[in-house]
């Protein structure tokens, strides 16, 4: 899935005097404060980090507050949506104007239904809410489904995400997956029958073909075996 990437970073927390004495413990806590948060300086939203290097020297800001500055260096693993990026969601509801999905476990995406192109058409079937392709009747969107969709916007505020299946590589990843597998093994096939097919048959149509000098040593074989005998 894109969306997602891992960035090194040299941080400066800022602890209070009163946690001096437990500072890797109150670094861990600050950081704890921007997780599932957009942050402008990072250009995503933080998903976990990890801490490689401490500074030891830590400077004291002078100040009503006297916090004393440390510096680190991190690890993060962020998640920048863009336009036109590919993401993958879970289905949590479906109505005929609209599919809602959950991205990661946290962030909410909606796909509404000038976004969902013509080939998926609203129906029930048994109490059940599907979006099913005319085209292909096993390529379903339900309910619990897991699809694959392009990002139109991301609102950085809510972390609300707002999707399209317009492009004929969307859909149910387990569709699309299991099309991709069938298209791989068709080509294989393909390709191994052809190999086959051009070892088969070399020239003048398969059959074995001998130059004049061939057909005049196979008569002066035969002539040579009557004389011996």
């Amino acid at each position: 899935m894109e969306g997602l990437k891992v960035a090194e970073a040299n941080l400066t927390v800022y602890v209070h005097p009163s946690k001096s004495n437990r500072v890797p413990e109150a670094i861990l806590r600050e950081l704890s404060h921007h997780l599932f948060k957009f942050n402008e300086s990072f250009d995503g939203v933080l998903l976990a980090y990890g801490i490689n290097g401490l500074d030891q020297n830590a400077k004291i800001l002078p100040g009503v507050h006297p916090y004393f500055a440390v510096k680190l260096k991190a690890d993060l693993l962020l998640f920048y949506p863009k336009p036109d990026m590919l993401l993958e969601g879970k289905v949590v509801k479906l109505t005929q104007e609209s599919i809602h999905v959950i991205v990661l476990g946290f962030s909410a995406a909606i796909i509404t239904a000038e976004n969902i192109r013509h080939e998926f058409k609203y129906k029930t079937k048994r109490g059940e809410e599907q979006f099913v392709s005319r085209s292909h009747k096993r390529h379903v969107i339900k309910a619990g489904a897991v699809i694959r969709f392009i990002v139109k916007s991301f609102d950085e505020e809510i972390l609300h995400i707002f999707g399209s299946l317009i492009p004929t590589h969307t859909g149910s990843i387990h569709w699309l997956d299991r099309k991709s597998e069938d298209v791989s093994v068709h080509d294989s096939s393909t390709k191994k029958r052809k190999d086959k097919d051009d070892g088969q048959f070399p020239e003048h149509g398969g059959k074995e073909a001998f130059s004049p000098s061939d057909h005049s040593n196979v008569k002066k074989s035969k002539k040579h075996r009557i004389k011996n005998q």
